[in-house]
């Protein structure tokens, strides 16, 4: 039996730090200014935080030294290492230990500056993966291996794909931390660069830093500090494989479970959800998810896409702050999606903002789509 604790816990400040090119910045610095302004806008400061949840790409014990680095001494520490799914994962053991009484102000947080530092995508040592002695070119190529797959089985095209790029554009357009706002074409992504076929440059995400943090309290405390907390209905994660030629069906991900069970602690549905979230690290994963996750019919995401409906307009906001194809993705874009649909549920998102967002997806993807975490957001009004 599924005990989540829905709407026991909120979301009362989130943050971003460093979006694009954070010079002379460590990734744990960014992460810990990222954790900073999410506890300012909390009315909060380091030392009230005795939860600590972190993820950083290249430091296997983050949780410790960010610890260290703020002078604290939290309760609790947790550096899952999911990937880009981490942060609904941690939300989710946040939640749980709010819930039980084991802490009062949990920090999640995440940050990194491998845009400045190295310039390209750096893949984290295991990543590789049972195939890597053929050489592919991850993670790109095993998201290509889906995307020919749902081709093959579904009839979708390139156009349909560049479509999921087009409308993060759009949205990015509206966004002024986005690091990509300058005109998109159709034929800009169907001539691009081709990086591992179908997927031309165009279809793979940004290259950039960037930090982030959320700050949780249980709900009596946030309606106290917060004049329109988040409120978290429901997060759940699961897990298929690790290496891509062990994903059981290159066209159907975890998000069937994690979405699932989210949508069951939170008690809405996908027609309910106002605002989405989906992690674009590639333009195949906003077609997967929003199938996996009741969307759309299996095999119909290219079909859903088209004709502006996830676009500024559309019938259905997804990325609304331009995604990790034109807002950020700073080696996990996970973090920057809970925080848009946070933003959303809170009317913070400026120019962007959708009207009377009472419930937010966020979902989050880690691995070569092997990691799903799915999380729901809501408004006051939803508790």
């Amino acid at each position: 039996m599924d005990n989540f604790p829905r709407a026991k816990t909120a979301v009362v400040g989130a943050a971003t730090f460093g979006i694009g090119e954070a010079h002379g910045y460590s990734s744990m610095e960014m992460a810990a200014h990222a954790g900073v302004e999410a506890l300012k806008m909390a009315g909060l400061r380091t030392s009230d935080v005795d939860a600590l949840f972190i993820c950083l790409p290249f430091d296997a014990m983050s949780g410790i030294s960010l610890a260290e680095y703020y002078g604290i001494h939290p309760k609790l520490t947790d550096n899952n290492r999911t990937g880009g799914s981490s942060s609904v994962s941690q939300m989710e053991h946040a939640a749980l230990a709010l819930e039980a009484g084991m802490c009062d102000v949990a920090l999640i947080t995440y940050g990194s500056n491998q845009r400045s530092a190295t310039g390209k995508l750096q893949t984290p040592v295991g990543l590789g993966g049972v195939e890597s002695v053929y050489k592919p070119r991850n993670p790109v190529s095993s998201y290509a291996l889906a995307a020919h797959r749902h081709m093959h089985e579904f009839g979708t095209t390139r156009e349909q794909l560049a479509q999921v790029a087009l409308s993060a554009r759009q949205w990015a357009k509206l966004n002024p931390e986005a690091f990509e706002q300058g005109n998109l074409t159709l034929d800009d992504v169907l001539n691009s660069r081709m990086v591992s076929d179908p997927l031309t440059v165009r279809d793979c995400c940004l290259i950039t830093d960037g930090a982030g943090a959320m700050v949780m309290t249980r709900a009596d405390k946030a309606r106290d500090i917060c004049k329109n907390p988040a409120y978290l209905l429901g997060a759940a994660a699961a897990t298929t494989h690790m290496s891509i030629s062990s994903m059981p069906d290159l066209t159907r991900t975890a998000a069937i479970e994690s979405g699932a069970r989210a949508y069951a602690q939170a008690g809405v549905g996908a027609a309910d959800i106002d605002v989405l979230s989906l992690y674009d690290a590639f333009t195949i994963n906003v077609l997967l998810f929003l199938e996996d996750l009741g969307f759309c019919a299996k095999g119909e995401g290219g079909a859903f896409v088209s004709d502006g409906r996830i676009a500024p307009g559309g019938q259905l906001p997804v990325n609304t702050n331009g995604g990790g194809l034109s807002c950020c993705h700073p080696g996990q874009y996970g973090m920057f999606a809970n925080i848009e649909a946070i933003r959303q549920v809170m009317g913070l998102a400026d120019k962007r903002q959708i009207n009377d967002v009472n419930l937010a997806l966020a979902h989050t993807n880690g691995g070569n789509l092997s990691s799903q975490a799915t999380a729901i957001f809501g408004s006051s009004s939803t508790v």
